[in-house]
C-alpha cells in the first residue's frame, strides 16, 4: 500500500472510500517520515484509527450487519497493536513500529478492506436499496 488505487480500495460507499484514502495516506507518509516527525504522525494514525473504526461500528450495530462482532474484534485488535506500537515509539523505540507500517499494517490493510469492509459495503448497498 503505497498510495489509494481508486481500483483496489474503492469500496462505492463514499464515506467509507474518503476515510480509507484518509487511512491510506497516513500510512504513506508514516512509511517516509523521518525520526523527528514520525512519533506524532504515528499518534495522528492512532487518533484516526480510533475514530475510523468507531464510524464503521455504529454502521455495522445500526445497519444490523451480521458479522459485527467479529469485525469489532478485528478493529480491537489493531487498535491494541497501534496502542502498543505507540507507546514503544513515546519512548523513543522506532525500529519495529516502522516495519509494523511498512510491512503489516498495510498487509492487513488490503486484506481487511477485501473482506470484512468490501462485505459490509455490500451489505449497506442491499439495506439501501431495498429501502
Amino acid at each position: 500500500m503505497r498510495e489509494w488505487d481508486e481500483a483496489r480500495h474503492a469500496l462505492g460507499n463514499a464515506g467509507m472510500d474518503a476515510t480509507h484514502r484518509a487511512f491510506v495516506g497516513l500510512v504513506t507518509r508514516l512509511a517516509s517520515a523521518d525520526d523527528a516527525s514520525f512519533p506524532a504522525l504515528f499518534n495522528e494514525l492512532l487518533d484516526h484509527s480510533r475514530e475510523h473504526f468507531a464510524a464503521e461500528d455504529v454502521l455495522m450495530r445500526s445497519s444490523r450487519f451480521a458479522a459485527t462482532g467479529e469485525h469489532i474484534g478485528e478493529h480491537q485488535r489493531v487498535l491494541a497493536e497501534l496502542r502498543a506500537f505507540n507507546r514503544s515509539v513515546k519512548g523513543g523505540r522506532l525500529m519495529v513500529a516502522r516495519a509494523y507500517v511498512r510491512e503489516s499494517l498495510p498487509e492487513w490493510f488490503d486484506l481487511h478492506l477485501s473482506t470484512m469492509d468490501a462485505a459490509l459495503a455490500a451489505h449497506l448497498r442491499k439495506r439501501h436499496a431495498a429501502a
